[in-house]
């Protein structure tokens, strides 16, 4: 049976993909892409054979392909760099076809692109899951800015190899022989070897290709946020034509990122964990021609009357309308020391890298929905014991009934109610934390990580006033804004604002940061995907206006 990643195109195929691109002959090896390169093209073999090499790892062959088979991984839809050398071997040709003409290929023709995006996505999954290699990351598994760099790595999808100095002899050498100590930490090292010290994430997203570079124009359409509905929006209004811009702060998924897995979202019957699911929006966003970019974080916003203009860390956007997807963040806890352990032992997120620091060790959950449900239950695979820590006293108050039966199931879940945590442990590190319950009595036990899901706070500092909030910053959406709140303009004197439209026309807000929303995936996709049939009776709205000055 043949292999899916490797399938072989037809001759129908290739003779459409032909029109996409020019032949090339090779009558020698010959290096046509090399680990690193940004844009890099797309190639099917005609005759011959093109073998894929890897330089982590003195150039292994990891696999050659044959007539009718092609070379490409879901980079290709973005900026991000080619992730080992390509090889021309003697006497081959083949059909070569840039980035940007292969985005075109896919968008006009279903079963081509059905084809390359489950290869390209089986690819991905084979060089994270089974392959050692990528970029060599030289940290402690205890520091806070080597576990920035790792969660920015681990949630975009980016291929590395991680090396503990903590624990790994091979760190320590590798320190050695580059004449650096534990004081130039944390190190990213490449296949040139080549050393970068404590990398920014700017740095690191410019180097892998996930920020990306895009025209300088006014767009349709600038979403701010790439979590469930900010991506949905993204794969909707792209879809259908709209010139669409998707910015975010860390990486595609938000908060349902963070969740090992979703079991009650529709038409995944065993589940999806938040990662996965936000990856394959990512790239379908992109198989549509949606540009998304990351690290930007939106700082401010001005609304010009004819169109927004965004500042957003490394890049101004100007944009005709905005759809605000930021989403919330979970609070710290209200503990004097906690910052000291955040990266070290407090986490906001519950992820495969977190799973191996948690083997045999005594895990803390804080929180009662669903997102500390989920964590609890994928932590109990590998932890000790878990201990789920609520101040109220009913776990199904705000969790799913399927999440809470599995809980109380559970032989290493132990629940405390009416509880709450007061102080943390450890001099370098998360060691101890003491709770205490509802007798006032104080319990400490030797808990090395921690997770915390409680309250979030919507991310709206970027706006500044521009658009009406309620008390606790949510964006008020909808015809019930106030007249007195709403911008003075001709389109509210002829209508109320649209459901998921702000107090400006032409800014909508959709998923957690709006007032009202359901703290839920499917409403998230929901409420992403319906905002998209707004935003375009604002856009024909506006071109009417034009139409008539």
């Amino acid at each position: 049976m043949k292999d899916a990643r490797f399938p072989e195109l037809t001759a129908r195929q290739i003779g459409i993909l032909k029109t996409y691109g020019k032949i090339e002959s090779y009558g020698e090896a010959t290096r046509i892409f090399t680990l690193g390169d940004l844009q890099y093209d797309f190639f099917v073999v005609m005759a011959g054979e093109v073998t894929i090499e890897d330089p982590y790892n003195d150039n292994k062959l990891i696999v050659a392909h044959q007539k009718n088979e092609f070379t490409g991984d879901s980079g290709m839809l973005s900026n991000r760099g080619a992730q080992f050398h390509a090889v021309a071997q003697p006497n081959t040709c083949v059909l070569r076809i840039t980035p940007k003409r292969l985005k075109e290929a896919i968008s006009k023709h279903s079963d081509i692109s059905d084809m390359l995006l489950n290869a390209f996505l089986l690819r991905q999954e084979t060089v994270l899951t089974e392959f050692e290699g990528g970029i060599k990351l030289v940290g402690s598994g205890t520091s806070k800015e080597t576990y920035a760099i790792r969660d920015f790595m681990e949630k975009n999808h980016l291929w590395y190899n991680f090396f503990d100095v903590d624990t790994s002899e091979e760190a320590r050498e590798l320190l050695k022989n580059f004449g650096l100590s534990s004081d130039d930490l944390p190190i990213l090292i490449n296949s040139d070897a080549k050393v970068c010290q404590n990398p920014s994430l700017e740095e690191l997203a410019r180097y892998s290709g996930v920020l990306m570079d895009f025209e300088d124009k006014v767009f349709d359409l600038l979403v701010i946020g790439a979590g469930p509905s900010g991506l949905a929006a993204s794969v909707y209004a792209a879809s259908e034509g709209l010139s669409v811009v998707t910015i975010d702060s860390k990486a595609p998924g938000g908060q349902a990122g963070k969740s090992s897995k979703i079991e009650n979202y529709l038409g995944f019957p065993t589940g999806i964990s938040g990662s996965d699911l936000a990856n394959k929006a990512y790239v379908q966003a992109q198989k549509f021609g949606c540009n998304i970019s990351i690290p930007h974080k939106a700082e401010s916003i001005e609304h010009t009357g004819r169109h927004f203009i965004v500042k957003a860390t490394n890049k101004t956007i100007k944009t005709r309308a905005v759809m605000a997807a930021t989403g919330a963040n979970y609070r710290q806890l209200p503990v004097n020391n906690i910052e000291k352990y955040e990266g070290s032992g407090v986490f906001y997120s519950a992820t495969g890298m977190n799973a191996a620091a948690c083997k045999n060790e005594l895990v803390g959950v804080i929180g009662g929905g669903n997102s500390a449900g989920q964590a609890a239950l994928f932590l109990a695979d590998h932890a000790k014991e878990v201990h789920v820590i609520l101040r109220g006293g009913n776990l199904g108050g705000k969790m799913s009934d399927y999440l809470v039966q599995r809980i109380e199931a559970a032989e290493n879940i132990l629940v405390h109610l009416h509880t709450e945590v007061v102080e943390l442990k450890g001099r370098y590190y998360l060691e101890s934390v003491v709770m205490r319950n509802g007798q006032g009595e104080s319990i400490e036990k030797n808990i090395t990580n921690l997770f915390t899901f409680i309250g979030a706070s919507p991310c709206t500092d970027w706006l500044k006033g521009l658009v009406e909030t309620d008390e606790r910053g949510f964006i008020c959406t909808g015809p019930g804004i106030k007249e007195e709140k709403l911008h003075s303009c001709d389109i509210f004197r002829e209508r109320k604002p649209q459901s998921l439209e702000t107090s400006i026309p032409g800014f909508f807000a959709v998923g957690d940061v709006r007032k009202g929303s359901v703290k839920r995936v499917a409403s998230a996709v929901g409420e992403g995907s319906m905002a998209v049939s707004q935003v375009h009776q604002f856009l024909s709205e506006i071109k009417k206006t034009e139409e008539t000055v």
